[in-house]
């Protein structure tokens, strides 16, 4: 069945005057429910395509349920993507690099938004700035959608107008993730109140879509939190480290929109805030921390009781040097590829990418960017709509 459906679609764009006049016995060829199935298989490009079908094949690939279904088997029968975002204002190289069935490949926005989000939701990024509007940007699709400045945006840039520089205060990073129980998408920002003569400890702004307005929580976390540090996504929650004595793991639950301490780090005292990070691998929350010569990755294990950090992987900083100098000391962790592939990047300008092998701890570089940018794990989609 999958062969014939197949034979019709190739016909149909072969003889595209030929797919009205056949419409009809095309969509009445298999029952529907068997035509969802295999259309769930497809990647996004040809689905936009078929819409044209038929209105039923239209509705049904626009609808909720079938870009959920259509999301969930694409990841389940495919590894991880992976993009490198460019940011520059020279016009990225065109890269589109195999590894088993994940794919490498460079896009490029018309924003001048420099920053995005850790990762991707729903293969939908986040990109922001200081001054300017932020856009979410669906890359497999090109659909996008813009949202204003927060009250926190506004007053880095008013510290900037008066200061001409933001000084040692760190600026804060957003947080994008999705409510699982609602659908709904929540753009985030928390930041440390007393650099701001704020008061409380932490201040909370929360996007929402449905009324294009920044809202305040009355009640943020009661820990400060690492500014200058990535907030990361996964199921349902975003992640920030604190500013404690003993450095925390934090959760910001996007449904109840409730703060909790879900762990201490493997490494609780930490002198250098820039010798960690906090990363997705696999669907898991992870943890990298560089302590010259190595750098481990730890794994979070929810059923690990008293220790729930399990080591990834020690990483040999020393055979780094002739790849970055010194910029390899500080590698970020962005996804595994091909079961064993470890991607590493370093943020510094035009420094390769490079792949760590977790078997046999070879390293190889896969690419250099050609501008500055930064890279992202990614899984294609359908999703646009971001309230119901």
């Amino acid at each position: 069945m999958l062969k014939r459906d197949r034979s019709i679609v190739v016909g149909s764009k072969r003889h595209g005057s030929s797919l009205k006049r056949h419409r009809s016995s095309v969509v009445e060829l298999l029952p529907h429910d068997v035509v969802e199935l295999i259309l769930e298989r497809l990647p996004v490009k040809p689905l936009l395509r078929l819409k044209s079908v038929s209105k039923r094949w239209k509705s049904t690939i626009e609808s909720h349920r079938f870009k959920e279904r259509q999301f969930i088997c694409r990841k389940q029968s495919r590894g991880i993507d992976v993009l490198f975002v460019s940011l520059g204002d020279d016009e990225a190289r065109g890269m589109r690099i195999v590894l088993g069935s994940s794919i490498v490949s460079t896009v490029r926005f018309p924003t001048s938004c420099t920053v995005f989000c850790h990762g991707s939701c729903d293969g939908l990024l986040c990109l922001y700035c200081l001054n300017d509007p932020s856009f979410v940007v669906n890359p497999a699709t090109r659909w996008h959608q813009s949202f204003p400045l927060s009250s926190y945006q506004q007053l880095l840039f008013d510290r900037l107008k008066i200061k001409r520089t933001l000084d040692s205060t760190p600026c804060g990073k957003l947080g994008f993730g999705k409510d699982k129980v609602t659908g709904t998408y929540k753009p985030v920002w928390l930041y440390n109140s007393s650099e701001y003569g704020l008061e409380n400890i932490t201040t909370c702004e929360v996007f929402d879509f449905s009324t294009n307005a920044w809202r305040y929580l009355l009640q943020a976390s009661l820990y400060r939190i690492r500014g200058d540090h990535y907030p990361v996504y996964l199921e349902g929650s975003l992640y920030w480290f604190t500013e404690c004595e003993e450095t925390k793991v934090l959760s910001f639950d996007l449904y109840t929109e409730t703060f909790q301490v879900i762990s201490k780090t493997p490494f609780p005292h930490v002198r250098d805030p820039e010798d960690f990070n906090m990363c997705i691998l696999d669907n898991r929350l992870c943890i990298s921390e560089k302590n010259w010569p190595t750098q481990v990755i730890w794994l979070f294990d929810s059923s690990g009781g008293m220790d729930p950090w399990k080591k990834l992987c020690s990483i040999d900083l020393t055979e780094t040097i002739s790849l970055y100098g010194k910029a390899g000391f500080r590698l970020f962790p962005i996804a595994i590829l091909d079961k064993t592939k470890l991607l590493l990047h370093s943020r510094s300008y035009l420094q390769p990418a490079v792949i760590y092998d977790l078997q046999t701890k070879s390293y190889g570089v896969l690419f250099t960017p050609t501008t500055r940018g930064s890279c992202a794990f990614y899984s294609e989609s359908l999703f646009s709509a971001l309230s119901n």
